[in-house]
């Protein structure tokens, strides 16, 4: 009966620990390609305005798409820089 209760245990542990593996592969795929999934989601919107009669409205929220795209490439080019700034000056320091 012991060993039944721990290798029961033993499964759920694994699963659960498989599941949490695949979480953080999700979140770490959104926090990479979070400005995609949301312009999709507004090219979408804007479709469904588009189709349902409302074509300026579509045309609107359509022209957030490259918006949301440039300033994802703005933001992730001054991260960029900022760490590259970052790890200069502490290889400086060590030269020192």
């Amino acid at each position: 009966m012991l060993n039944v209760n721990v290798e029961v245990g033993l499964v759920i542990k694994k699963i659960v620990n498989t599941k949490i593996k695949i979480m953080k592969q999700v979140i770490f795929y959104l926090k990479l390609y979070y400005p995609v999934v949301l312009s999709f989601i507004s090219f979408l919107y804007s479709v469904g305005l588009w189709f349902s009669g409302y074509q300026l409205e579509g045309i609107f929220v359509g022209i957030w798409v490259p918006s949301i795209l440039a300033f994802a490439i703005c933001i992730r080019q001054r991260r960029n820089d900022y760490y590259r700034a970052l790890a200069a000056s502490k290889k400086f320091k060590r030269k020192r």
